[in-house]
């Protein structure tokens, strides 16, 4: 059916739960998707908002002592080891790059606690690339939907990548976190309120039990 195709649901998804990114600077992306590791949108807008009122760029950054970063991220959690890693992602940027966050997918990786859906992030939003970040929101759910059998977020991002249209994969990420928190949550998914339900895997599956 054309209407379960993953492009045409993807789409749906996207239409649904928009997100945009007001926020394009490199730096500030690359800060902030470190910020919002294991914790809500909300904190992590709070927390960047309060960070970058006292330090604008990778400089400013560098010098701090994790201490004077610790009150102003608190919001974000785990304030202790982020603070440690933006610091250290500052001077790694002065120190390689003239203070300038790369776009290339490797060297974005070469960070201190970047993995790929960081970079991902930084690449599409900051620079346009196409590039599909995968978090546990966009794994989960695309598992659930039956476009893929995966068992790790890295899978799920090779195998996305393949079935998706490029120009699909920047929005998707967005979209599938806030349908995931809003409707297809970890537990007791709300499969009723569902705009794509009728071509959800799970779904269909308990339908027939």
């Amino acid at each position: 059916m054309k209407h379960c195709e993953p492009n045409e649901i993807a789409r749906k998804i996207i239409e649904a739960f928009p997100r945009k990114h007001n926020e394009k600077d490199p730096f500030k992306v690359l800060v902030s998707t470190i910020l919002s590791q294991r914790t809500r949108d909300e904190n992590t807008d709070e927390a960047s908002r309060r960070l970058f009122a006292r330090y604008k760029d990778p400089m400013s950054i560098a010098k701090a002592d994790p201490e004077e970063l610790y009150e102003l991220i608190r919001p974000a959690g785990m304030y202790r080891q982020k603070a440690e890693r933006i610091i250290m992602v500052a001077k790694q940027l002065l120190e390689r790059y003239q203070g300038k966050v790369p776009s290339e997918l490797h060297k974005l990786l070469d960070l201190p606690g970047v993995g790929r859906k960081t970079a991902n992030v930084v690449l599409n939003i900051s620079f346009g690339i196409p590039a599909l970040a995968v978090d546990t929101h966009v794994h989960r759910i695309s598992n659930r939907l039956g476009w893929v059998k995966t068992s790790s977020p890295e899978d799920t991002e090779r195998e996305l990548m393949n079935i998706l249209n490029e120009k699909l994969w920047g929005p998707i990420n967005g979209s599938m976190v806030e349908f995931g928190r809003r409707l297809c949550k970890p537990r007791n998914p709300m499969c009723d309120e569902c705009p794509v339900k009728t071509c959800c895997a799970l779904y269909l599956s308990s339908e027939t039990h």
